[in-house]
């Protein structure tokens, strides 16, 4: 059975959406591994509970988290946060930002570790324009966390 990699992001702009796209890539093109790239406002606690690790994009608004992430934390959290299923889940984030994102990163980590999530890969923060080299560092946390799950590194 593939292992599932659940991107969730937030996007207006679409720069958020270029880079959960990329991560996706990452993911599915890993034997072994299927991605599931949902918007944040539609992504579940069944999304959560069945998947094997987390990828986290959201634009940084006003030094915090776009409201939509935040939206699936407050949905998922109470009936989700003490499951197994989510306890020790590997995750990583990537921040689309218009100020530094430390603001963005530092809400989303303080509450994966509420869910007790495992950091499993570096943090990224993106500044001004999506690249071609912003993209591949996507794909490459993609496959990271994919490589990872597979072979049961996390």
């Amino acid at each position: 059975m593939k292992k599932t990699i659940l991107i969730i992001y937030h996007s207006q702009s679409g720069n958020t959406e270029r880079m959960a796209r990329a991560v996706a890539e990452g993911a599915a093109g890993m034997e072994g591994a299927r991605a599931v790239l949902k918007r944040a406002a539609d992504a579940t606690l069944d999304d959560l509970l069945g998947c094997d690790g987390l990828v986290i994009g959201s634009p940084e608004y006003f030094g915090y988290m776009a409201g939509a992430v935040k939206d699936f934390f407050d949905r998922t959290y109470e009936p989700g946060h003490a499951d197994s299923r989510v306890l020790r889940k590997p995750f990583a984030v990537f921040i689309h930002a218009g100020n530094d994102g430390s603001g963005a990163l530092a809400s989303i980590e303080r509450i994966c570790r509420g869910y007790t999530f495992k950091k499993v890969y570096e943090h990224l923060i993106v500044c001004g324009e999506v690249t071609d080299v912003v993209l591949a560092k996507c794909v490459e946390m993609g496959q990271t966390i994919a490589a990872g799950c597979v072979e049961k590194i996390y």
